[in-house]
């Protein structure tokens, strides 16, 4: 029998993960978030110097210090070493201490085969922060270069906010918040940024919820190894499964924005946050690394594995390329999640199928660009979904993978080399392939 409400929740992830999509398609074309100059406006350095401004040698000698200073920080998290993390911490200030103690806490939890802090741009002079902590005051992006165990193949960085005052020829540690403004959308919001979370690993898949949910983070858990097992078999390379899926109450982890509206069928069950090599201010430095899956906190409760699959294929594509057509990234992720769904005899997305065929496809006339996903994502997702599903059955899924390979690397330029087809006469195939 089929089941029409699940192919509902199935659907509803891939018309509104749209957003999140689109974003991260936008990133990897090098586009800037929105508030992006804002941020970067507010964190330059002045041209004209600022009262009480250090020369450089001894503006070089405090950023020796607080390296030196930052480096004891990372060791003491890779050691274990409590008191050694909280030896940079203002004493004076318990709040500020309990909230660093409690990121020592969750740090530990996640993993780390390496980990460097280190001082990059100086900030303005917040006021507030000057005239509560005196002259020595200062306030710096600090960027954060860490590897998770069994996760990232290779470092990735984000970055926070510290502020530091000189106590006699030792500097400390007197404000982690004071600067968030000035840091990129999802530098100072990463999972052991908020309350004590629980880290459920199992196989490949790391799971990361709050602590006094670990019974959820085991249910994650397990959904989340059915999706990675769908894709596997459906994604046509080798891909090992390594997956970090966030399911926090908190709705600014890593910075997502859930939009909601009236019903399932207008809210964004989970998102797929690529990370790069040198991510700074939202912008992608150097190559993609991997990706976390984000659940929105609102669905996290009642997870499954349809709303997983997209997301998961993004995850397991991540890292080959920033050239592939916004058309054929999401239209991947939608040809592994319907086919996941059809894996089981009980299930169909024939209501999603007939949808497309006799509401999407007669105003086809190109391959969907970002323009057409952000005018009308329902049809821009469904009119991908089916384009994939003829190059499915045009060349079989060994070939549409070294397809979707080629493009990551050099565009929409190779679908003619690769599928003996212009993009003209894949359009005309889709429309008349009847599936």
């Amino acid at each position: 029998m089929n089941h029409p409400k699940r192919l509902l929740a199935g659907v509803a992830v891939l018309a509104l993960a749209a957003s999140g999509a689109v974003v991260a398609v936008r990133f990897r074309d090098g586009e800037a978030p929105p508030g992006d100059s804002a941020v970067a406006a507010v964190a330059t350095r002045p041209t004209s110097p600022e009262p009480g401004e250090l020369a450089p040698a001894e503006a070089l000698a405090r950023k020796q210090a607080i390296d030196a200073l930052l480096a004891r920080r990372s060791a003491a998290v890779l050691k274990g070493d409590v008191r050694g993390f909280l030896a940079s911490v203002d004493p004076k200030q318990a709040e500020l201490v309990a909230r660093e103690r409690l990121l020592f806490v969750n740090l530990r939890k996640f993993g780390f085969s390496s980990l460097k802090y280190f001082t990059a741009d100086a900030f303005r002079p917040v006021p507030g922060l000057v005239a509560k902590f005196g002259p020595t005051t200062f306030s710096t992006r600090v960027m954060m270069r860490y590897q998770l165990v069994g996760l990232d193949p290779q470092p990735v960085q984000t970055d926070l906010g510290y502020t530091f005052v000189q106590r006699g020829t030792a500097w400390v540690l007197v404000d982690d918040t004071g600067t968030d403004e000035n840091l990129s959308r999802d530098g100072h919001q990463q999972p052991w940024d908020f309350d004590e979370v629980q880290v459920v690993r199992r196989g490949t898949v790391v799971v990361v919820v709050d602590k006094k949910e670990a019974s959820l983070g085991t249910k994650v858990a397990q959904v989340a190894e059915k999706a990675v097992k769908s894709v596997r078999k459906h994604w046509a390379r080798p891909w090992n499964g390594a997956v970090l899926v966030v399911a926090m109450p908190q709705e600014r982890v890593m910075s997502t924005i859930w939009t909601a509206g009236t019903g399932d069928g207008w809210t964004i069950a989970a998102k797929a946050v690529t990370l790069y090599q040198g991510e700074q201010l939202g912008k992608p430095v150097g190559p993609p690394i991997g990706s976390r899956i984000v659940v929105n906190p609102a669905l996290r409760k009642r997870l499954d594995k349809d709303l997983l699959v997209h997301e998961m294929t993004h995850v397991a594509t991540a890292t080959l390329g920033i050239y592939t057509p916004i058309w054929m990234v999401e239209g991947m992720a939608e040809y592994v999640r319907c086919r996941s769904i059809e894996d089981d005899p009980h299930w169909s997305v024939d209501p999603y199928r007939k949808r497309v065929k006799s509401a999407y496809l007669p105003k086809l006339t190109a391959l969907p660009d970002t323009t057409v996903f952000d005018a009308n994502a329902d049809r821009a997702y469904g009119t991908s979904w089916w384009i994939v599903e003829y190059l499915a059955h045009k060349l079989g899924e060994k070939k549409l993978a070294t397809l979707y390979t080629d493009m990551s690397q050099h565009g929409e330029s190779v679908l003619k080399k690769d599928t003996g087809l212009t993009a003209t006469q894949v359009v005309a195939g889709t429309k008349t392939f009847k599936g």
